[in-house]
């Protein structure tokens, strides 16, 4: 299968088991249905004798699923694997792919995952959880590393801060696919509380520059640079609800609660707006991309809007 030949039926899982699908030769998208919270994507890049996993799962079960489905294809697991940013759900798989497979992220992805912990577990107390110990990167890097597997490259890009300080997506330009972490969300709502709208809409401009013909989002279906766009479209409309929330003397909290999502309100996780309001009023004072907010008090006011514990099914 090349490319040219993939459509986005192909490479929208069916209902049941996520399974790694090809989305061109070589590569692989596992995409857990519905991309709600800590349901997210990962994906394979399979040479002939070397492979690279992008990603890896929150639950100790959903990683072993994923694994299972890794060695159908590469027997004996992947030769990396890449986080593409710290949060739990694409890294607390780690432990099962490791030692044997070197960890590479991003030098603030390792400093931040060592520092958030297993932190992520205490908001969902009811999820089976399950063995995932807490397993750093051993391979950092700053602005860009290439992993060579043989016949494919993938060029890791770090292009934060944008859903985090230091997000990275993996560039496989042999296959023109595009795994790009949560910088792009497909049918859910994007999340930058932690990194930053403006270093977001910079993230997105060098996505699309790079010519993706297939692009795996973070959360959600697989598709095209139209995934870029939406996510993009859905930032602008954050930035001017800021905008116009600010100006009435308005709280995130109050604007999220006026706010008209128009084509967005269908988006899954809808109280993430009270969150990312939160980053562009802050950026909107000065705040510089990337740093620090109070993540716990937002995420209390996201429970507020939402009417209760937002779902999370991992």
């Amino acid at each position: 299968m090349t490319t040219d030949t993939v459509t986005h039926d192909a490479i929208t899982p069916d209902a049941g088991p996520p399974t790694l699908t090809p989305v061109a030769d070589g590569v692989y998208a596992f995409v857990q249905p519905d991309g709600g919270w800590c349901l997210n994507n990962a994906g394979l890049v399979a040479g002939r004798g070397r492979s690279v996993l992008v990603d890896t799962a929150a639950t100790e079960s959903r990683t072993r699923r994923l694994r299972e489905e890794v060695e159908r294809i590469v027997p004996g697991g992947p030769d990396f694997v890449v986080n593409t940013h710290f949060h739990g759900d694409h890294t607390f798989g780690n432990g099962q792919f490791a030692p044997r497979a070197v960890i590479v992220a991003h030098e603030g992805t390792r400093a931040d995952t060592a520092e958030a912990g297993l932190g992520l577990r205490q908001l969902w107390p009811d999820v089976v959880w399950g063995e995932t110990p807490l397993t750093l990167p051993t391979l950092t890097f700053r602005e860009a590393l290439t992993l060579h597997a043989d016949d494919l490259s993938v060029e890791l890009l770090h292009v934060g801060p944008a859903h985090t300080a230091n997000d990275v997506v993996a560039w496989v330009p042999e296959r023109s696919v595009l795994f790009a972490g949560d910088v792009v969300w497909s049918g859910v709502t994007p999340y930058v509380l932690m990194g930053s709208i403006s270093g977001s809409f910079r993230a997105l401009d060098r996505l699309r520059s790079l010519g993706p013909r297939v692009v795996v989002p973070g959360h959600g279906p697989v598709g095209g640079t139209e995934l870029i766009d939406a996510t993009e479209a859905y930032l602008r409309l954050i930035l001017r609800l800021a905008e116009d929330g600010r100006r009435a003397g308005l709280t995130p909290l109050q604007a999220a609660a006026r706010a008209d999502l128009g084509a967005f309100a269908g988006l899954t996780d809808p109280e993430r707006l009270v969150g990312n309001l939160h980053r562009a009023y802050a950026e909107l004072d000065g705040l510089p991309p990337g740093a620090r907010i109070d993540v716990a008090a937002s995420f209390k006011e996201m429970v507020a809007f939402h009417g209760g514990l937002p779902a999370c099914h991992a």
